[in-house]
């Protein structure tokens, strides 16, 4: 395989902005007082692009440091990125002669342990990554890790990180438009997944940026696409799907009939999956035990004859498919303002010939929420 060693000058008109990305390094600050650091080395490539608004090359490594003066510096594959949120940026060579390095975040881990010998740092918060392991590595003095802090500040998103979300909203909204069009008796699953994987890159406008999502198989749970299985007469589509665009994730889920007549054992079932979700929506708010939400969709379902959740209710997203908060009964997180999560409630039996899962993203308001996904969740 061949990779060009020169970095193009490509303009995305989606992306994360140094405005908010500065707001976040002002959050950054606060944690790092408080904790008594002299700087954080970030490496994690999707906490980077949080705090600078760079989108980090899948074959590169990068880092950000922030000091407690409120300097940064950002260090990227091949060209130092000028446009991002750091004070300082710089570059090592990723590709040699087009070749992709291996020694990648060595190279990187020099490069952050030279500058915080030089600064005389004392004291470090690090997240978990590749490069920062080489910075604990060489550089010899006491480090803690801030990943707990990181994902609760993940958990509020800016107004560019709504924009990334809502858009990636949209690709799943031509997905399942394409998927009512083709979905019918014979149809392949590879044939599902390859035309709804289409309709979300010509929706972005740009190749996604991580997997496509969940549940692409027919008749079952969930699960990827299979190379020989036809979709039946009869049978329930669950549909999971999640598009990634410029590093932001959607996830959310439609059930479709296959032949377009539900048997009165599947429309029932249907009925009880939406009042799990306006259960959600009715109960959901700042100040709100999620526990609390999970066991009374629960207590609808025992309500209606059904059995339990057999999974979780939902969870956060944003940077990765899961995050805060999680509507789990493993968990106790509550809810808070500007925060997005799923819920998903689930049936599933033999009955149903595979089962029923409707998934909506929200985004928790001062009042309630505010569902994300307004498309169709008709069964036919």
């Amino acid at each position: 395989m061949f990779f060009v060693a020169v970095e193009r000058a490509i303009t995305f008109l989606f992306m994360l902005t140094p405005i908010f990305s500065r707001q976040r390094q002002k959050r950054l600050l606060d944690i790092m007082e408080k904790r008594n650091f002299d700087a954080v080395v970030i490496g994690a490539p999707q906490h980077v692009y949080y705090f600078t608004s760079h989108f980090t090359n899948w074959q590169h490594f990068s880092a950000f440091v922030l000091f407690a003066d409120g300097r940064s510096l950002l260090i990227s594959g091949n060209t130092p990125n000028k446009g991002a949120a750091a004070d300082e940026v710089r570059a090592y060579e990723a590709n040699t002669f087009s070749t992709l390095r291996s020694d990648q975040p060595a190279m990187v881990g020099k490069m952050v342990t030279d500058e915080l010998r030089e600064r005389q740092v004392r004291t470090i918060g690090v997240d978990a990554s590749a490069v920062t392991s080489q910075v604990a590595i060489n550089f010899d003095a006491p480090r803690s890790a801030i990943d707990d802090e990181l994902f609760q500040m993940r958990r509020v998103k800016d107004a560019d990180e709504l924009e990334l979300m809502m858009r990636a909203i949209d690709c799943c909204r031509a997905m399942y438009e394409r998927a009512r069009e083709i979905i019918e008796p014979g149809v392949p699953e590879l044939r599902v997944f390859s035309e709804l994987h289409e309709a979300a890159v010509m929706t972005a406008g740009e190749p996604l940026s991580a997997l496509l999502g969940n549940a692409f198989a027919c008749g079952v749970i969930g699960g990827p696409a299979r190379g020989v299985r036809l979709a039946r007469a009869g049978e329930l589509y669950i549909l999971d799907l999640g598009p990634v665009v410029r590093g932001y994730f959607s996830d959310n889920a439609r059930t479709i009939s296959v032949d377009r007549h539900p048997t009165d054992a599947q429309y029932k079932a249907h009925e009880h999956i939406m009042t799990c979700l306006a259960v959600v929506e009715a109960s959901a708010k700042p100040g709100v035990h999620c526990r609390r939400i999970w066991q009374n969709v629960n207590m609808i379902l025992n309500s209606k004859g059904r059995p339990d959740m057999s999974h979780h209710l939902g969870h956060g997203v944003g940077l990765s498919p899961h995050e805060f908060p999680h509507l789990n009964p493993e968990w106790d997180d509550t809810l808070i303002e500007g925060e997005i999560f799923t819920a998903e409630p689930g049936l599933y039996s033999e009955e149903l010939s595979g089962g029923i899962r409707i998934e909506n993203q929200y985004r928790v308001t001062a009042s309630g929420v505010e569902r994300l996904t307004d498309f169709p969740t008709e069964l036919a």
